[in-house]
C-alpha cells in the first residue's frame, strides 16, 4: 500500500496543538500546559494523551476516555475549520496525486496519528477522495504499528510519504521505503516540496519502486 501522512504531507491546520490542549480542557476542566505537550513523546494522539491522562490522573488511558476525546477534538475543529471558520492550506498537487495514484490501480491509503474522526475530517477538508481508506491513531499502537495495520491483506510494494522525523521513523520501523515532504525530515530519501504537482509525485512514487 502507499501510505500517507495527512498535516504537513497533503496540507496544514494551523493550531492544531492548541485545538488538542481546548479538547481536553473540555473534558478536564483544565487544559494540559504547552510544557505537559511538549515534553510528550511518540506520535499519534493515542500515545500522546495517553501520557498526559497518566500524568493528570495517574492512570491508564482507557479506550472510552479516549473516544470521549475523539469527538471532543472532533468538535473542536469542526468549529475552527468548519463553514464559518479558517480555511487550511490545501497542498493541492500532492492531493491531486494521491488521487493519480489510485486511479493507476495503486492502493493508496492516509495513516496519521490523528484520532479516527478528526482524520476523516481533515481528509474531507483537504478534498480527498473518500474512496481512500483512512487508518487513524487507535488504542494500544505507535505510528509504526499503525502502518503495518494498514497493510495488512494489502499486496506490495508498501511506502509511506510523510513530513517529519517521526513518520521517517516509522517507515523504518515498518520496514517500508519512505518519502518525505518539505523540509523537516533530514536523511537519504526522496523528498519533494509542499507544492509539488502531481506528476512529481507520481514519479518519485515509481522511481522510489522501480517502476518509474
Amino acid at each position: 500500500m502507499l501510505m500517507f501522512d495527512l498535516d504537513g504531507t497533503l496540507g496544514c491546520f494551523g493550531g492544531g496543538y492548541l485545538l488538542l490542549r481546548a479538547a481536553l480542557g473540555d473534558l478536564w476542566t483544565a487544559e494540559p500546559t504547552a510544557e505537559e505537550l511538549g515534553a510528550c513523546r511518540g506520535s499519534t494522539d493515542w500515545e500522546i494523551v495517553g501520557q498526559l491522562h497518566a500524568q493528570r490522573f495517574g492512570r491508564p488511558l482507557t479506550v472510552p476516555a479516549y473516544e470521549a476525546y475523539d469527538q471532543a477534538c472532533l468538535a473542536r475543529f469542526a468549529g475552527a475549520f468548519g463553514p464559518q471558520g479558517r480555511v487550511p492550506d490545501i497542498f493541492h498537487g500532492l492531493v491531486a496525486g494521491l488521487a493519480r495514484l489510485r486511479e493507476a490501480g495503486h492502493p493508496v491509503g492516509l495513516v496519521s496519528g490523528n484520532t479516527p474522526s478528526v482524520l476523516a475530517f481533515k481528509a474531507r477538508a483537504l478534498g480527498v477522495d473518500p474512496r481512500i481508506p483512512l487508518q487513524g491513531s487507535v488504542p494500544h499502537l505507535d505510528r509504526a504499528g499503525l502502518l503495518r495495520r494498514a497493510m495488512t491483506g494489502c499486496p506490495g510494494p508498501h511506502l509511506y510519504v510523510g513530513d517529519r522525523p517521526h513518520d521517517r521513523e516509522a517507515a523504518d520501523l515498518a520496514g517500508v521505503p519512505f518519502i518525505g515532504v518539505g523540509d523537516r525530515v533530514p536523511g537519504e530519501h526522496p523528498v519533494l516540496g509542499p507544492q509539488a504537482e502531481a506528476e512529481h509525485l507520481v514519479r518519485a512514487v515509481g522511481d522510489l519502486l522501480g517502476r518509474g
